[in-house]
């Protein structure tokens, strides 16, 4: 698929971008108390634009650091980009950030690339078509037990706002599963589950660049992916509750218990 090809080969110039920067000054400005942003993402970002704008000039961008950005009204094909997902990490020179880029086509997300710089792994499918990481097929692990899971998350930027939310729902699951884990990219989160390194994950107050790509490629390799109550998950929802699928139905029950 063209579009899979570009985002691939973006992603991996993206991340030499992020390498560049790895051990360098990285000019860190805050969007907020916990919302990062460097010049590392604003190069990444720079560079994924020109290379789409390039090609398909006519397509909608949808892109974290610099908003929306459309050449033609009605554009029926939009790529999503977080160019740095994991800024904090990155800052930190904390190894778990990468670039995630996606394709959304009249509505549905048709096929994704996450790219991590660390360990030059590149994460990719084309709906339909499975999932890769490097050339080899994915697939999701077959833990049917959620006291044997291993589970994945993040905290929202404001968690500090309504922290007894988010602690709700981590203590919960660090309660019902093997164990929790919170690696701050959810991105990479996905594309972990995707490759069969953990069982689960659940988001609250995720972007569409957080959830785009790693959420085709985890689909593509077999994970389901709905909302907190089991029905149909979009990437501008949200709250996301992600798993091989043989737990889902434990998660929700905790999802549910946590909210009552």
């Amino acid at each position: 698929m063209e579009y899979l090809d570009l985002a691939i080969q973006l992603a991996r110039n993206a991340g030499d971008v992020l390498k560049h920067y790895a051990g360098r000054e990285k000019h860190v400005e805050f969007k907020g108390r916990a919302n990062l942003v460097t010049i590392a993402d604003k190069e990444s970002e720079g560079l994924i634009i020109r290379g789409i704008q390039k090609r398909y000039p006519e397509h909608a961008i949808l892109a974290e650091e610099s908003g929306v950005t459309e050449s033609l009204p009605g554009a029926k094909v939009r790529w999503i980009i977080d160019p740095l997902d994991g800024t904090t990490n990155f800052a930190h020179q904390y190894p778990f950030y990468c670039v995630s880029i996606a394709v959304e086509d009249e509505g549905v997300v048709t096929c994704g690339a996450v790219y991590d710089p660390c360990r030059d792994e590149m994460f990719s499918a084309a709906r339909g078509s499975g999932a890769f990481m490097n050339g080899v097929q994915l697939r999701v692990s077959d833990v049917d037990k959620l006291s044997h899971a291993l589970l994945l998350t993040g905290f929202p930027y404001d968690f500090r706002e309504r922290i007894e939310v988010p602690l709700g729902l981590f203590r919960g699951f660090l309660m019902e599963s093997q164990a929790v884990r919170r690696g701050g990219s959810a991105a990479l989160d996905l594309c972990h589950m995707a490759a069969g390194r953990c069982d689960g994950f659940w988001g609250l107050k995720l972007q569409p660049w957080d959830t785009a790509a790693g959420g085709v490629i985890a689909e593509e390799a077999g994970a389901r992916i709905t909302d907190f109550s089991g029905g149909p998950f979009r990437i501008y929802m949200k709250e996301i509750l992600a798993s091989n699928g043989w737990i889902h139905a434990e998660m929700i029950d905790v999802l549910k218990l946590a909210a009552s």
